[in-house]
């Protein structure tokens, strides 16, 4: 039985199963010195695996991860060398982070004009306050859409954001 010589795989024909590599002596036994059980055997170093790192589509999805994840992310990767080369990934992550923007200044702008409905109405405006949770529902399936789309490679442009964005891709 034959050894890959770069894997140290048990190999039944001319080549490796594991990695492709020729062996020479296929078919021969332990006596030919070629085996773990031969005297003098030193099994092959454990190849180097380099770490590929996320894939474009992944790093796009992560770019809009909600609840200020994604802003984390959207700077790491505008930040790190193999992301931020990358025009797709780039404009992911310009167009979460001005979408997080545009969200915090819509909560402000809702918060300010239930107040203000509220301070007119004597209280009866913290009514208004019940389509907060739709609101949130509303945002979180916008996330949730966005990463669906920017992980299967579709480039989704967001009305006004959408054209920020690709200025700064």
């Amino acid at each position: 039985m034959a050894f890959c010589p770069n894997c140290g795989a048990q190999a039944t024909g001319a080549f490796c199963p594991n990695c492709g590599t020729a062996v020479s002596g296929a078919g021969s036994g332990p006596a030919a010195g070629a085996g773990p059980g031969a005297a003098g055997f030193t099994p092959p170093p454990p190849p180097l695996v380099s770490s590929p790192g996320l894939s474009s589509n992944v790093a796009s999805a992560l770019c809009y991860t909600p609840f200020g994840i994604g802003l984390i992310c959207d700077i790491i990767f505008l930040v790190a060398s193999p992301y931020n080369r990358d025009r797709t990934i780039r404009f992911n992550a310009f167009q979460s982070i001005f979408l997080h923007v545009g969200l915090v200044i819509f909560w402000i702008v809702l918060h300010l004009l239930v107040a203000s409905f509220a301070f007119a109405t004597h209280g009866f405006g913290f009514f208004a306050i019940g389509i907060y949770p739709l609101i949130w529902l509303c945002i979180l399936l916008l996330f949730i859409v966005m990463m669906y789309k920017a992980y299967n490679n579709q480039i989704v442009k967001l009305p006004i954001i959408g054209d920020m964005a690709q200025k700064q891709s």
